[in-house]
C-alpha cells in the first residue's frame, strides 16, 4: 500500500507496504473487506480535519479480532512506534497495514462508525480510543493471561515477527501472544535497530511536524496503489468491486492542478469504453467509483486489467492520460463444467499412462486464480501439472500402479481445484473409474505436436489440418476415434473435429483482435479404451477487416474570425483494431481547407487553423475528416464536422454614396426630413448594428446641431427650424455612422444641404416713390409721338431665380389707349399720338408682378400730366391731388352721371359758351398790357429716359444693373441737371419740388418765377 505524508522539509513522499511469506518473500495479490470498503469515505473526511504537525495515535482495524486482540495489537503498534520513532517497512506487518498518523479529534470516532457494518460498530469503540495512556506494563498485564510456546530473544525475534505476517498465523492470534510474553522494551528497540538498515526504505518521521494518511488494507490482502506523474500521465490502483462513490485518486494533487481550473477549464473525462466506470467529481477534483467494477467481466484472463482514459481541459487544450489498473480479489471459486467424469481404463493400462482431465475455471488472476489440483484418493494415480502458452493451468491423471479389475473394477475419486486466494477457495469434481479388460496397444498419434497458421477472414466450414493417430491392435481395438479432449472445450464453438478422420474444420468466426492463438488437446480413443493425446497449435494472421473509428474528443465548433494560426477546433481519437499495418492510420482533410491535422499523440490528432479566417468571405465550414488504414485493400472512415465562424469586428461601416446634397426649399417646417443617409457593414449582429451622429460643425457661426438632427437608427436627417434663402442658401454638415463592434469602428460623410428659394417677398418699387403726402406726375406734351418714354416703373425682388423674374403690366388707366407698359422693363410709353382730346391729368396703375408660384405683386399708381405748359398743368391738376378717391369713387360717379345727364348737357352747353366769352376779354386784356406783366419763360416738359440714349434731358439719371438674382440687381441714382417735376400736396396749394427733396431749391431760377406767379 502507498502513504503519503508532507513535512517542511519534503512536500511529498511514497512508501510501499508489502506483505511478506514466512520465507521472507514478498506476497503478490489483492482483497477485500470491511477495511477497504469504508475507507474512501472515511478518509476523506479525515484528511479535512488533519493539521499539519500534529501527533495522532490511531489504531489498525481488522475485522476479524477480538475486543482484547484489538487492545493487545494496538498497544504493540503503537508502543513500537513510541520507541522507535521509525517505522521499518520490513516490520509493516498485518497489525501495521493500517497505521495511521496525523490529528485525531473526539468526533473521528463517530465518524469512522458511520462507514463500518453493524456488527463491527460494537468492536471499533474498543479499539478507536485515545491511546496517550498507554503503558508497556499494560500490555504485559494482557499478555500475562497466555502462555508462550517459544521463548523470544534477539535472534529469533525477526523471524518470529515474520511468522506474524503469515495467513494462518494472523488468523490465530493465540500464537502471537504467546511468542510476546517475555518480550521487554529494550528487546524491541534493540530489535528494531538491528533491522533498521535493511533493503527496504526507511520512513522516518518528525516529532510534531508529519501527517501521514495510509490505504486501509486488510492484512491478507495487498492494495497496491502506485502513482506516476510523467507527460501528462496518472497511473492508480484500486480492487475490483469497489462500492460506488468510492476514492480512486486526487487529480488536483496528483496532476498538479487546481480546483478552479478544472472547473473553468469544463474538465471531463473521455474514454472510448461504451461504459464509464469512473466519474470525476469537479468539486473536489477528485475520481471516484461510478459504476460497478468487475474485473472478470471487464478484462476476462488479461492480465493487468486497466482502465484507460483522458481528462481533457480547455482553454488552454490539455490532455491528461489516466490509467488504473483493477487489481483482482479472490471472489471467485475454481469449477468444473460438469459434475462427474467418467473414464474406462484397461487394466492392462501400464503405470505412466495419461489421462487429460477437465480444467477447472476460476475468472480470477493472479494468485487468486486457479492454483493446485489434489486428487482424493490417490492410491493408483496422482496428478501432474502443466500449463498452456496462455498461462492456464491443465492437470493430468497419471496411472502409477497397475489395475487390476478382479480385484477392483471401479475406482471413485475426487478432483479439487485450489486457487491462491486468502481465505483459498476450492471447487470439486467427482472422477468414475471403470477398469475393462485387457487393450494391449493404445493409439498413438503421429506428431505430438500440429502446427497450423490461417488468417482470421477463414471461411466456416474450411479444412484447417487433419490430424491422424494408429493403434496396432486390431478389430474393435483398433478402431480409433477422434475428440477435442475437456481441456479445449472453450474452442468447441470455434472448431470442430471429425471423430473418424480427425480433420479439424472451421466452425465459428475466427477474430484476430480477440484471440491471436488457439491451442487444441486432441484425443485418439481405440475400442479399448486407450487413448493417447496431441496438440494442435493455432496462429491467427490478421487480415484488414476493421475500418478506423474516429472519435471526437472535444470540439468547438463555433470560433472566431480572428483565431491565430494553430488554433486547435477539435480533439480527435482514431483506433483501428486491426494489428501491424493493417492498424495504422493517417487522418486528413481537404487540401483546400484553411485547416490542417496535426498528431499529437500515438492515435491523437488535432484539428488547427492554418491561417487567419475571414467570415465575410465563408462563415460555414464543412470539415470532412478522413481515416484511412495502410491495409490492403485499405478501409477508410470519414467524420464531417461542421464549423461556424463567428464574427469580429473588423470592416468598418461604409456609405451607399461618397458625398450626399440636399434640397430643401425655405420656410420648411421645423422636423421636415431633408434626407436619408444609408451605410451597410459587412459584419453581422452587433457589429453591423449602425448608429447615425452628427458631427460638430460650425454653420453661420453655429453648431450645426441648431439647424440639423440625425436619427441615429434610421439616419434621417431632420431640419430643426426653418430656413430662409435671403439669410443661408446652403451649408455643409458631416454624418458619422459607427457600428456597434467593441471597440467600435466608424466612417464619415459628407452631406451639402442647398436651400431652394420660395417665392415669399413681393416685388418692391423702387420708382416712382409713392408718397402719401405728395403725388408725383409726369409731363407729356401734346406733342409726344407714339412709343415716346413717359417714365419707368422700377422694381426689385430679394428672392431669385423665376421668383425674382418681374413683369410689369397695366392695370387701370384713365385712357387705355394712350399709353403702354413694357412687359419686361417697365417702361410706359404711349401707343398713339396725343390730341388735344386727350385729358391733362392721366392716373395709370401698374402692377408689377413675379414669376413664382404663386406669384406676388406690388402696385404702383403713375400720374402722367399731359400739357404742353406749366399754367396749364396748373390749373388743370388744381383737384388733381382729389382724384386719388378716383378708384373708389368710380362707381359713384357712374351713378351720378346717370342720374343728371340731363343737367350736365345743359350746364356743359352754358359753361361752353361762358368760357368762350371768357377767352375772348381776357386775351384782348392780355395784349393790351403786354408791356406792364412780367413774362413767363417756357419750359418744355422734361421727361427721364431710362437706358441714357440721350434723347430726353434728364430729370433723373440712373442705372439698372440686373440679375437672375433679384438681392444682387443694383439701382444708381444720380443727381439731376435739372427738375420740371411738378408736385401737388393736397392742400391745394401748388409748389414745385422733387420727388426726393424736402424744400424747394431756392436757387431754381424756374421756381422763383413760378412762386412768384402763384403766391
Amino acid at each position: 500500500m502507498i502513504s503519503e505524508f508532507s513535512d517542511p522539509e519534503t512536500l511529498t513522499k511514497q512508501l510501499e507496504f508489502r506483505r511478506l511469506l514466512p520465507d521472507s518473500s514478498e506476497e503478490a495479490g489483492s482483497g477485500s473487506g470491511v477495511v477497504r470498503d469504508v475507507y474512501t469515505n472515511f478518509w476523506q473526511e479525515f484528511y479535512d480535519r488533519c493539521t499539519l504537525g500534529t501527533t495522532m495515535k490511531v489504531p489498525f482495524i481488522r475485522h476479524d479480532f477480538q475486543a482484547d486482540t484489538w487492545k493487545a495489537v494496538g498497544r504493540i503498534s503503537l508502543k513500537g512506534y513510541k520507541d522507535c520513532q521509525y517505522i521499518p517497512i520490513k516490520l509493516a506487518l498485518p497489525f501495521m497495514e493500517e497505521m495511521l498518523f496525523g490529528a485525531v479529534y473526539s468526533d473521528l470516532i463517530e465518524c469512522f462508525l458511520q462507514f463500518v457494518s453493524t456488527q463491527e460498530r460494537d468492536i471499533l469503540p474498543h479499539t478507536l480510543q485515545d491511546f496517550s495512556s498507554v503503558e508497556f506494563d499494560e500490555l504485559l498485564e494482557v499478555l500475562d493471561n497466555y502462555e508462550c510456546r517459544r521463548q523470544v530473544s534477539a535472534d529469533n525475534f525477526p523471524e518470529i515477527l515474520k511468522e506474524i505476517s503469515h495467513k494462518e498465523l494472523v488468523q490465530k492470534p493465540m500464537f502471537v501472544f504467546d511468542c510476546w510474553k517475555e518480550i521487554t522494551q529494550s528487546q524491541i528497540s534493540l530489535t528494531f535497530e538491528e533491522l533498521k538498515e535493511n533493503s527496504y526504505q526507511l520512513l522516518k518521521r518528525g516529532a510534531s511536524s508529519t501527517r501521514i494518511s495510509s490505504w486501509l488494507m486488510q492484512p491478507l490482502v495487498l492494495c497496491i496503489f502506485v502513482m506516476a506523474v510523467a507527460r501528462g500521465q496518472v497511473r492508480y490502483s484500486i480492487p475490483e468491486e469497489m462500492t460506488k462513490g468510492s476514492l480512486v485518486g486526487n487529480i488536483v494533487q496528483d496532476l498538479g492542478l487546481d480546483v478552479k481550473r478544472l472547473k473553468s477549464g469544463r474538465a471531463r473525462i473521455f474514454t472510448e469504453d461504451s461504459r464509464e466506470y469512473i466519474g470525476l467529481n469537479v468539486d473536489k477534483g477528485t475520481l471516484i467509483v461510478k459504476e460497478r467494477i468487475d474485473r472478470e467481466e471487464l478484462c476476462a484472463q488479461v492480465s493487468p486489467c486497466s482502465l484507460h482514459f483522458q481528462i481533457i481541459l480547455e482553454n488552454p487544450m490539455e490532455l491528461h492520460r489516466i490509467d488504473v489498473e483493477i487489481l483482482d480479489i479472490n471472489d471467485n471459486a475454481p469449477t468444473f463444467d460438469r459434475k462427474e467424469i467418467d473414464f474406462q481404463i484397461s487394466e492392462s493400462a501400464v503405470p505412466g499412462a495419461r489421462y487429460s482431465l477437465e480444467s477447472a475455471k476460476d475468472p480470477d488472476v493472479g494468485l487468486n486464480t486457479l492454483q493446485t489440483y489434489k486428487l482424493n484418493p490417490s492410491d493408483y494415480f496422482t496428478l501432474k501439472s502443466l500449463s498452456r502458452l496462455d498461462g492456464t493451468k491443465y492437470v493430468e491423471m497419471v496411472l502409477q500402479a497397475h489395475l487390476d479389475r478382479e480385484k477392483q473394477s471401479e475406482h471413485k475419486l475426487v478432483l479439487t481445484a485450489f486457487d491462491g486466494g486468502s481465505p483459498a477457495k476450492s471447487g470439486a469434481v467427482k472422477i468414475n473409474i471403470v477398469v475393462l479388460d485387457a487393450n494391449d496397444n493404445a493409439p498413438s498419434f503421429t506428431q505430438s505436436v500440429y502446427r497450423v497458421s490461417l488468417p482470421e477472414n477463414t471461411p466456416l466450414g474450411s479444412l484447417i489440418i487433419a490430424v491422424s493417430a494408429t493403434d496396432v491392435d486390431e478389430g474393435a481395438n483398433g478402431d480409433i476415434e477422434y475428440y477435442l479432449s475437456q481441456s479445449s472445450r472453450s474452442v468447441s464453438n470455434i472448431f470442430s473435429i471429425g471423430s473418424l478422420n480427425g480433420e479439424i474444420i472451421v466452425k465459428g468466426d475466427l477474430d484476430f483482435e480477440i484471440s491471436k492463438n488457439h491451442e487444441l488437446d486432441i484425443e485418439a480413443t481405440d475400442k479399448g479404451g486407450l487413448t493417447d493425446t496431441c496438440k494442435v497449435l493455432i496462429e491467427i494472421t490478421d487480415v484488414n477487416d476493421n475500418a478506423p473509428v474516429i472519435s471526437i474528443m472535444s470540439f468547438s465548433n463555433t470560433i472566431p474570425e480572428d483565431a491565430a494560426p494553430d488554433t486547435v477546433i477539435a480533439m480527435l481519437n482514431v483506433k483501428d483494431l486491426d494489428s501491424g499495418r493493417n492498424g495504422h492510420v493517417k487522418c486528413s482533410i481537404a487540401a483546400d481547407l484553411p485547416f490542417r491535422i496535426k498528431s499529437s499523440t500515438s492515435n491523437f490528432y488535432s484539428l488547427v487553423t492554418e491561417q487567419l479566417l475571414n467570415r465575410e468571405a465563408i462563415s460555414e465550414y464543412n470539415i470532412t475528416v478522413t481515416a484511412i488504414d495502410e491495409g490492403s485493400p485499405s478501409f477508410s472512415t470519414n467524420k464531417t464536422l461542421t464549423l461556424k465562424i463567428s464574427d469580429v469586428n473588423d470592416n468598418a461601416p461604409v456609405f451607399q454614396r461618397q458625398s450626399y446634397t440636399a434640397y430643401v426649399i425655405e420656410n420648411n417646417s421645423p422636423g421636415l426630413s431633408v434626407l436619408s443617409v444609408k451605410a451597410r457593414d459587412k459584419d453581422s449582429g452587433n457589429n453591423a448594428r449602425i448608429s447615425y451622429f452628427l458631427e460638430d460643425v460650425l454653420v453661420n457661426g453655429v453648431s450645426a446641431s441648431t439647424y440639423i438632427s440625425v436619427n441615429a437608427e434610421s439616419g434621417d436627417i431632420l431640419a430643426l427650424r426653418s430656413f430662409d434663402y435671403e439669410q443661408t442658401k446652403e451649408f455643409n454638415i458631416r454624418v458619422k455612422a459607427q457600428d456597434g463592434g467593441s471597440p467600435p469602428l466608424s466612417s464619415n460623410v459628407s452631406v451639402k444641404i442647398i436651400i431652394q428659394d420660395q417665392n415669399d417677398n413681393a416685388p418692391q418699387v423702387l420708382y416712382p416713390v409713392q408718397s402719401g403726402a405728395n403725388v408725383v406726375a409726369e409731363i407729356v406734351p401734346r406733342s409726344a409721338d407714339v412709343g415716346y418714354l413717359v417714365t419707368k416703373v422700377v422694381a426689385v425682388d430679394v428672392d431669385s431665380g423665376q421668383n425674382a423674374w418681374l413683369s410689369y403690366k397695366l392695370h387701370k388707366a384713365t385712357d387705355r389707349a394712350l399709353f403702354e407698359v413694357g412687359l419686361q422693363n417697365g417702361e410706359i410709353r404711349t401707343v398713339r399720338q396725343v390730341t388735344d382730346k386727350d385729358a391733362v391729368k392721366q392716373r395709370l396703375t401698374v402692377v408689377v408682378e413675379d414669376n413664382g408660384q404663386p406669384s406676388r405683386s406690388a402696385t404702383v399708381n403713375v400720374n402722367v400730366a399731359v400739357a404742353d405748359s406749366f399754367p396749364e398743368v396748373l390749373s388743370e391738376f388744381t383737384d388733381f391731388t382729389h382724384d386719388k378717391e378716383y378708384n373708389d369713387n368710380l362707381t359713384f360717379y357712374l351713378v351720378l352721371a346717370l342720374a343728371v345727364v340731363s343737367f350736365l348737357f345743359i350746364v356743359s352747353i352754358i359753361a361752353i359758351l361762358s368760357v368762350k366769352c371768357y377767352r375772348w376779354r381776357r386775351e384782348r386784356m392780355f395784349y393790351k398790357s403786354g408791356a406792364n406783366l412780367p413774362v413767363i419763360p417756357y419750359y418744355p416738359p422734361l421727361y427721364a429716359d431710362v437706358g441714357g440714349t440721350g434723347t430726353l434731358q434728364h430729370v433723373y439719371n440712373y442705372e439698372v444693373c440686373r440679375t437672375t438674382d433679384s438681392r444682387k440687381s443694383d439701382l444708381k441714382y444720380t443727381r439731376p441737371c435739372s427738375e420740371s417735376i411738378i408736385s401737388l400736396d393736397t392742400s391745394g396749394t401748388h409748389t414745385l419740388t422733387h420727388a426726393q427733396r424736402e424744400r424747394l431749391n431756392n436757387d431754381d431760377s424756374f421756381d422763383q418765377v413760378s412762386s412768384s406767379k402763384w403766391l
